[in-house]
């Protein structure tokens, strides 16, 4: 009887972030943990101008006179660095967890063998290196910082290794020497980065998870405001703010998912990879900003039709495909054929 894909088939994500907290103080302060003030979020009123695309019938002269002149009063949210600080400190931390591709649910138990056997030789012959490097290299160029890495005058990263509570290794990075493009590692930062792979690579193999504390610090001026994220409610009254910020305990900050969106930015083995550079690992390569799934069904590059060729029809894809795929499943989800056309 053929072999078919369980129906109940998840995985949990083996890359866990927190949320990040802002913090504000003097770029010189950085050894000081002591230097550094919360950053609050904080409500303004703002006046803004009819900016919109126009329909036919209201691009009247007159009527868009009448718009000017009627003020469109908005209330926001903003978070900016205190007028004495001209660093952003943004901190969170990153378990790495075992268990790659070991899936937590699954009602098959021909098709969980099947599967168990090819990661495991997925895992013998190439290791979690090129994972683990792409994984590491996105927490040294600061990509998860998004609009506030643009700009920045300074920026540096540091990532320390903690075991029970207390110090275990450390590393810093000048993040600006690194590009966002690619996963070319400066000559200087070389070493660290082969050490943090490591570390992140033994995490994913077993047997102890691995936990990372990440902090970077951004140097963008005295006053400037920084970008914590936008909540999104899906049922707004009218009359409330429109744009409502992040923050956790008064403190800005971003969102656990946006800081693992960042981290799986690698990517690069997707057909329209030299137009848009690196993506999140995403089962269709789905990248919302620009409305596109760079991973189509019908080319049979998405993770569902690379998955089953790989493990039903013991048909392996090419390596960098093969990378997709175990990224994918360290990303986690809910995989499972439902059975129903």
């Amino acid at each position: 009887m053929a072999l078919k894909t369980a129906t109940v088939l998840a995985f949990e994500r083996k890359l866990d972030p927190s949320d990040a907290l802002f913090f504000a103080g003097r770029w010189e302060a950085r050894a000081s943990d002591d230097a550094w003030q919360p950053i609050a979020v904080r409500e303004k009123s703002v006046r803004g101008t009819i900016s919109n695309r126009l329909k036919a019938k209201d691009q009247d002269p007159a009527k868009l006179d009448a718009a000017v002149e009627n003020p469109n009063l908005q209330k926001v949210d903003v978070a900016t660095l205190p007028n004495t600080t001209d660093t952003l400190r943004v901190s969170f931390t990153l378990r790495v967890l075992a268990g790659t591709g070991v899936p937590s649910a699954c009602n098959n138990s021909e098709y969980r063998a099947r599967l168990l056997a090819v990661v495991n030789r997925y895992a013998e012959e190439h290791g979690f290196d090129e994972l683990a490097h792409r994984y590491a290299i996105n927490l040294a160029n600061g990509r998860f910082l998004w609009r506030n890495r643009i700009g920045a005058e300074q920026l540096e990263v540091r990532v320390a290794q903690l075991r029970d509570g207390a110090l275990a290794q450390k590393w810093t990075f000048n993040s600006l020497a690194f590009s966002l493009r690619n996963f070319e590692v400066p000559s200087t930062d070389t070493a660290n980065v082969d050490a943090l792979a490591g570390v992140i690579a033994n995490g994913f193999s077993g047997p102890q998870s691995v936990l990372l504390s990440v902090t970077a610090f951004v140097r963008i001026g005295t006053g400037q405001e920084v970008f914590p994220s936008q909540e999104l409610f899906l049922n707004k009254e009218a009359g409330k703010k429109s744009k409502t910020l992040y923050s956790v305990s008064a403190v800005a900050g971003m969102h656990s998912q946006k800081i693992g969106n960042a981290i799986r930015t690698i990517d690069t083995w997707h057909p329209e990879s030299e137009e848009f550079g690196p993506i999140a690992v995403e089962p269709y390569g789905s990248v919302t900003t620009l409305g596109k799934a760079c991973r189509q069904p019908k080319s049979k590059q998405d993770f569902y039709s690379l998955l089953d060729n790989w493990i039903l029809k013991d048909n392996a894809p090419e390596m960098s495909n093969q990378h997709f795929v175990v990224a994918t499943l360290i990303r986690g989800g809910v995989f499972g054929d439902s059975g129903k056309e």
